[in-house]
């Protein structure tokens, strides 16, 4: 295979799960499109979220709190709207229907099939980014999104962010199982 040289902020072919991070910000709950979040703990579970420089993040740093919330297909117009305007500007606390767990200042989205409240952890300053460390002090999944009391990805019906081409994409079939599909090569 033949390989060609590109800019190294090009090589991220790797699609990123779009979530909509909310937190209290002057009052209000204020939400911002994200797609560089992943967990970064077991257990305790600790959820990554890396922001750039948003409105979002004065209501994590003032409180020490802030949620991640999935949400399906049906709202991708909504998140995408989120990641255009920001909460300095245009109040977005009424753009869905919010309800808050044991952390008061983690708003979580009712529409949304999966939630998460964190507490922040650490915060981690980067040239461009800021990485807030949260650890998931409660989860909420809609009952229609459940499977045996599990989250189950195709009910959730979750999307993903790829870059560089900028563009949504659904989640697909299934193509193998984990810690399974090697064993046919160990033998």
């Amino acid at each position: 295979m033949s390989h060609t040289r590109i800019p190294p902020d090009q090589a991220f072919p790797f699609p990123m799960p779009m979530t909509l991070v909310g937190a209290v910000v002057e009052g209000k709950a204020n939400f911002l499109a994200a797609a560089w979040v992943t967990r970064v703990n077991m257990k305790p579970p600790m959820m990554l979220a890396a922001l750039g420089r948003h409105h979002t993040n004065r209501g994590i740093e003032e409180h020490g709190e802030f949620s991640i919330n999935v949400p399906s297909v049906a709202l991708l117009a909504k998140t995408d709207y989120c990641g255009i305007v920001s909460g300095r500007n245009q109040d977005k606390s009424r753009l869905f229907e919010v309800f808050c767990g044991a952390l008061a200042h983690a708003p979580l989205i009712a529409d949304c099939p999966l939630v998460m409240a964190c507490r922040l952890v650490e915060k981690v300053s980067l040239p461009g980014d800021t990485l807030y460390i949260g650890e998931v002090v409660e989860a909420f999944a809609a009952e229609g999104a459940l499977s045996e009391g599990r989250p189950d990805l195709r009910k959730i019906d979750p999307f993903v962010l790829a870059m560089p081409e900028n563009r949504y994409f659904r989640i697909g079939e299934p193509v193998g199982r984990a810690w399974s599909a090697g064993k046919a090569i160990a033998g």
